[in-house]
């Protein structure tokens, strides 16, 4: 009998406790890998490469805060800059307060959107008719097939944020790579519903011409309104990102206890199964030492054990956090489209498994395997 041979039937001598606990690994191994997807599109991923030439300027206290649209031309003015247009998020609410209702809504100037956000395609006739009404809308052709819509159907969304209910005619449909399940309209119409609305806006979207003046004209932008009434804060599109993020709370601090909740669990999980199959076995072990097996070679028989069965539940819970992932990466769902299982966070996870099968089987093999072996024959476990 090989050595792997007597690993694979001495881990799975148990079969019921051998695969509760693969399953309890696989699950945490599938919480975690998820976790750690979300936190690479969150902290780690730099977005498209089109995202490099565009600053978003916000007010330096808060997103909260609205901007005067007259530094809209003054931005203009900033070495670099070849577009620029006002934002503001409506936040109004599609329907109900279900999730899958939920989506991102900004009024913006359509003559110069797309120039800003070159990475969507839309057809050109679309947005001439976008431009000539000004009750118009664009959304995201995959947010369009979720929710059943087409050119002429009209849209409602019911102020939260502003006190006003918009009835918005989709006149086109945009696509962009990953999909970002947004809807833009006119701001002229927010102006017209929210009088108080009037000659400000959210933040400005700016394009610069090369990616190596994006840096140079963000602090131009904020030193041009540095000592004025209301001061700005320009950073990149993922840095913005990251601001609205830090909106919503602690999210570093969130992924990291659940990440480290997960390990600490799954490390119970199977230093609990090692402790009562090693325990069940201690005769066998002083059989195994009387036919000539050292205390190494018992050793390591034992952390083998232990470790096989965490890292099977480890493949399992990648391959599971896998075809998860594809599902939840959907506009809609609440977690960022671009997020996907890469090599890294695989390998990761694995060596994660990998770890609590060791941690969890050192103790219970180290004194399984150093057990006299008188003391271990006259063991009543």
């Amino acid at each position: 009998m090989t050595l792997s041979t007597f690993v694979a039937k001495s881990a799975f001598r148990n079969r019921k406790r051998s695969l509760l606990t693969v399953a309890s690994i696989a699950f945490s191994l599938l919480l975690l890998c998820i976790m750690l997807c979300v936190w690479r599109s969150f902290y780690i991923d730099k977005g498209a490469p089109d995202s490099a030439l565009r600053i978003m300027t916000r007010h330096k206290v808060s997103l909260a805060n609205f901007l005067p649209i007259y530094y809209r031309d003054k931005i203009r003015t900033v070495p670099g800059v070849v577009h620029v247009v006002p934002m503001t998020w409506f936040g109004g609410t599609y329907k109900d307060n279900k999730p899958e209702n939920y989506f991102a809504q900004f009024a913006t100037d359509p003559d110069e959107y797309f120039d800003v956000a070159a990475d969507k395609i839309m057809p050109a006739d679309q947005l001439a008719a976008w431009k000539r009404d000004r009750a118009g809308c664009v959304v995201d052709v995959v947010l369009a097939e979720k929710h059943h819509w087409k050119i002429g159907d009209h849209i409602i969304l019911q102020g939260t944020i502003f006190p006003a209910n918009l009835d918005l005619t989709v006149r086109g449909m945009y696509t962009i790579d990953p999909p970002t399940s947004g809807l833009f309209f006119h701001t002229k119409y927010l102006e017209e519903s929210v009088d108080w609305f009037k000659d400000t806006a959210g933040f400005f979207f700016t394009r610069v011409d090369t990616p190596e003046n994006m840096p140079r004209a963000a602090r131009a932008i904020d030193e041009m309104f540095h000592a004025t009434p209301v001061p700005t804060k320009s950073e990149s599109e993922q840095a913005f990102k990251l601001d609205f993020i830090a909106t919503l709370g602690s999210v570093k601090a969130f992924i990291l206890s659940i990440c480290g909740a997960v390990l600490f669990t799954t490390l119970l999980v199977c230093a609990n199964t090692m402790a009562m199959s090693i325990r069940e076995r201690t005769r066998e072990v002083a059989v195994l030492r009387t036919l000539g097996f050292t205390r190494g070679r018992i050793l390591k028989l034992l952390l083998s054990e232990s470790i096989a069965i965490s890292v099977i539940g480890g493949l399992i819970g990648v391959a599971l956090a896998t075809g998860a992932i594809v599902f939840m990466a959907r506009p809609g769902i609440g977690l960022p489209v671009s997020m996907h299982m890469t090599a890294g966070t695989a390998l990761v996870a694995l060596a994660a498994a990998l770890l609590v099968g060791f941690v969890s089987g050192l103790i219970p093999s180290y004194r399984a395997s150093h057990l006299g072996i008188v003391d271990a024959l006259r063991y009543i476990g």
